[in-house]
């Protein structure tokens, strides 16, 4: 679904629906289209807002999974939003969680998928071939159980991306931010309802990260897609907002 790209300040973000707010964090490849099924779903009963995270806009030195965080508090302070919902996918995962673990009363629940914050094989340090976009197209092949989700224009988005040198050295940087950022000692302080979906064919994030997330986190529940990789959101969106609002349903959540 297309969406008008608000601004405010340094703040950029979409929104639809009205209702309680529901916010979006996308991963370090992510784009608006990564949720647009998500979104499509869930504004008919929630005020979903996709805030834009600022990976190429922060200073060298402040590129990491923190400071992105401190940006969604900066976000969410200027929309006067005093408790929301919180959804994560991969790298959004792990800003989720730290923003979690930082702002406890102000999170209503958390909902991570594929998230980082434990372990990820990501594309590790450095894109030995990043100028071959056959090579490319393969790592981002491995997104999906299903290679025919990576579309000539995600495989385009990630072919620009690593052979702009500006782009390039921010996304090297966050991802080695979020190895170095374990949070498996915060889990257990995180008190919120969390759901965790995950697709059983993640490489990256694989399916004994869901594992550890559950047995970390005080209150979770962890639910399967099968024949799925590391965008659940993206390859299954049906199965996904299906259990996501039956989750809801079950916590007692409009």
């Amino acid at each position: 679904m297309d969406s008008t790209i608000l601004e405010r300040g340094p703040y950029r973000y979409v929104e639809e629906g009205q209702g309680t707010p529901l916010v979006l964090l996308h991963g370090l490849f992510g784009a608006l289209s990564n949720f647009a099924e998500v979104r499509a779903h869930f504004s008919k009963s929630f005020r979903v807002i996709t805030p834009m995270l600022p990976i190429y806009e922060l200073p060298m030195l402040e590129t990491n999974a923190k400071n992105l965080a401190k940006h969604i508090a900066g976000f969410l302070d200027e929309l006067g939003l005093e408790k929301v919902h919180l959804l994560g996918n991969s790298l959004g995962g792990h800003v989720g969680l730290i923003y979690t673990r930082d702002h406890l009363d102000r999170v209503a629940s958390l909902t991570l998928t594929a998230s980082s914050g434990l372990y990820e094989n990501a594309f590790g340090s450095s894109f030995p071939r990043r100028e071959d976009k056959n090579y490319i197209k393969e790592k981002v092949a491995v997104t999906f159980h299903d290679p025919k989700h990576a579309t000539p224009e995600l495989v385009d988005e990630c072919f620009e991306a690593v052979n702009d040198r500006n782009k390039v050295l921010r996304i090297l940087s966050i991802a080695k931010s979020a190895i170095r950022h374990n949070m498996a000692k915060d889990l257990s302080s995180m008190n919120v309802p969390a759901c965790l979906i995950w697709g059983r064919n993640d490489i990256i994030t694989p399916p004994e990260v869901a594992e550890e997330f559950k047995a970390g986190l005080p209150d979770a529940d962890l639910f399967w897609i099968e024949e799925c990789g590391h965008a659940p959101m993206m390859e299954h969106p049906e199965t996904f907002n299906q259990i996501l609002t039956d989750w809801y349903a079950s916590r007692g959540i409009a």
